[in-house]
């Protein structure tokens, strides 16, 4: 493929995934078809198979680049966090750019709900390129992680707390607001991630990987 064609194949997948982010975002997800993302870029169908199997291999590359952009805000902040408080402050810096986004917050809870009944396409979602996976969030805080808890498991509370107040802001309950839920998952992580009082301290051999 020659330069000129590569580079109007580019414009072409540009096109197609803007005018579907503004399609999702005004009808949703499900209610949006191929059909409807290639007539608002002004293509034919062939043009969007050619980049993508289906609607939710395009809605996966959407959602990789856009945390891509915020991931790279983030991981600049990570190499200068000094204890576990500032590593999970400038992790949750992160998430409340997902949070204020309010269209991609819902548009990702149904996209979300959409998937949970395929296997092959939850495995994918699970992946760190999409969302904050368990295991990359025990990468970005196990080394502040100070018991023998599995850090993990710090993510996956970490995400159920952060993922339950999209579901809080989509219904407009107004009863928790970020702060509060950052300051929840905080005090969670502390209390599983460093010795409590009167508590031995792990020892050398303390596994910090992956649990067995």
């Amino acid at each position: 493929m020659s330069t000129k064609q590569q580079e109007k194949s580019l414009q072409t997948r540009q096109e197609l995934m803007a005018a579907a982010v503004e399609l999702f975002g005004a009808r949703g997800y499900d209610a949006t078809t191929v059909a409807d993302i290639t007539r608002r870029a002004g293509y034919a169908k062939g043009s969007f198979y050619r980049h993508w199997q289906s609607k939710d291999e395009l809605f996966l590359d959407i959602a990789r680049a856009r945390l891509a952009a915020y991931r790279a805000r983030r991981d600049a902040r990570m190499d200068q966090a000094r204890d576990l408080d500032q590593a999970v402050h400038i992790i949750w810096d992160f998430l409340e750019t997902i949070i204020d986004d309010r269209d991609w917050s819902r548009l990702f809870l149904e996209f979300t709900l959409h998937v949970s009944r395929d296997e092959t396409l939850c495995a994918k979602l699970n992946n760190g390129a999409y969302r904050l996976s368990n295991s990359l969030f025990a990468e970005l805080v196990r080394g502040h992680v100070d018991t023998d808890f599995p850090p993990e498991k710090l993510g996956a509370l970490n995400t159920a707390l952060f993922e339950g107040l999209l579901v809080h802001r989509a219904l407009g309950t107004g009863t928790l607001d970020t702060r509060d839920v950052r300051e929840a998952a905080l005090v969670l992580i502390r209390h599983y991630a460093t010795p409590r009082p009167g508590a031995p301290a792990p020892g050398p051999d303390t596994n910090h990987g992956d649990p067995a």
